[in-house]
């Protein structure tokens, strides 16, 4: 087994356990939700409970790799090669309503780049799993994207960041100018599930701004061994700690990108 082999299969086994933490809190928060901050921004007891078994797994088979979670911050050497980017509970505003669209997210960086990724859905048992050079799978069949390559046939998705109360830099603009132009935008509410809904060919492509690096790092490889296309909005060079992401199936790389940089001001909708 290759090394990539070796942590594509820890990360599994961490996100499969942090499933089973999941649906075993699903339903059963009550008022164990608090606000981190800005209105909106979630965490539940079932975030970190998920967290700690993730970091368990993690501590028991890599102890010397360095760590990004969501809600424990960095962890470890930083100045390490590896770094794993952990969402406990990617979609925790869907997941305190008891709407099920949310994962576990967990991606591994080597020297930067997203290398292995592993996205867990566990409400409706759906493991997506790639590695550099290994390929993508959902429930360990292959994976490809979509062939849409007009925008006007296409379905995509994005979201909106926390601070979208707080800035116009909020990507309401931008919805509203995609959702004419194409055949529908969706809003899942979990970054995660939209990659991989790219990956396997639901949705064509997916935009958003205001991400962290743990809510992307496992979904830009997956679509890329999936054949995808992942970069900044101008199709300039992906960079992970900018917070912007175009993922696309490749076909339609050029025309979002195009499309993203003549949305009209906001004004021009109200």
């Amino acid at each position: 087994m290759t090394k990539l082999q070796i942590f594509l299969d820890i990360a599994t086994e961490a996100a499969l356990a942090a499933g089973v933490v999941l649906q075993d809190y699903f339903g059963k928060l009550e008022d164990a939700i608090t606000e981190k901050g800005r209105p909106g921004d979630l965490v539940t007891v079932a975030d970190k409970a998920s967290e700690k078994v993730i970091l368990e797994v993690l501590r028991r088979h890599v102890p010397e790799h360095s760590i990004l979670a969501e809600e424990s911050g960095k962890l470890g050497n930083q100045d390490n090669e590896y770094l794993w980017a952990i969402d406990p509970l990617d979609g925790t505003t869907n997941y305190a309503h008891q709407y099920p669209c949310f994962a576990v997210s967990i991606g591994l960086l080597i020297n930067g780049v997203p290398q292995v990724g592993v996205i867990y859905d566990p409400f409706h048992d759906e493991l997506f799993r790639a590695a550099a050079g290994l390929g993508a799978t959902r429930n360990r069949r292959p994976i490809r994207v979509s062939k849409t390559s007009e925008l006007s046939k296409s379905l995509l998705t994005t979201g909106f960041a926390y601070d979208r109360r707080e800035t116009s830099d909020n990507n309401y603009a931008e919805f509203c100018h995609l959702t004419h132009l194409t055949q529908g935008v969706r809003r899942g509410g979990s970054a995660s599930l939209d990659l991989a809904y790219v990956a396997c060919g639901r949705v064509d492509a997916y935009w958003e701004r205001g991400l962290a690096p743990w809510d992307i790092a496992a979904g830009v490889i997956l679509l890329q061994e999936a054949g995808g296309k992942v970069s900044a909005y101008e199709r300039t060079p992906f960079k992970i700690e900018s917070g912007r992401i175009l993922a696309t199936n490749g076909h339609l790389h050029d025309s979002l990108s195009q499309a993203l940089a003549q949305v009209p001001p906001l004004s021009a909708w109200q």
